[in-house]
């Protein structure tokens, strides 16, 4: 059935709310972790979390790195949401779309450097 036909779920309030707000936030988890990049993103950044407590990061580092991963697993999702979005909109190939992914990258791209500096200078001041 095309999507336009499906009925649109009641709105819900109260608990109930919560409960299906939890609900379709997990589901859009599932289909992140079927994401190659955000598998990797994820992957990365328990890793480097990792290491930077090895390397005897503060707790205030550790906080503010984890900080940063979440922002970067929030634009990675936003920018597979992006994608889908494009993907229905322009099937075949437009520069439209091109640019559109290109930009979404980007952002992802931007918060895997801070990461990438962050985490560099953490290193940095706990072994040096």
């Amino acid at each position: 059935m095309p999507d336009s036909l499906k009925e649109r779920p009641l709105k819900q309030h109260g608990l109930a709310h919560l409960l299906a707000a939890t609900r379709y936030s997990l589901s859009g988890l599932r289909h992140l972790l079927g994401e190659t990049a955000f598998r990797h993103e994820l992957m990365a950044g328990g890793a480097m979390t990792c290491l930077l407590a090895l390397a005897g990061a503060s707790a205030g580092q550790l906080v503010a790195f984890a900080i940063l991963v979440l922002a970067t697993l929030c634009v990675e999702a936003l920018n597979t949401a992006l994608e889908q979005i494009v993907d229905r909109l322009s099937p075949d190939y437009s520069e439209f779309a091109r640019v559109t992914k290109d930009l979404g990258s980007f952002a992802v791209m931007c918060l895997l450097l801070a990461n990438g500096l962050f985490a560099a200078w953490v290193l940095w001041t706990a072994l040096w």
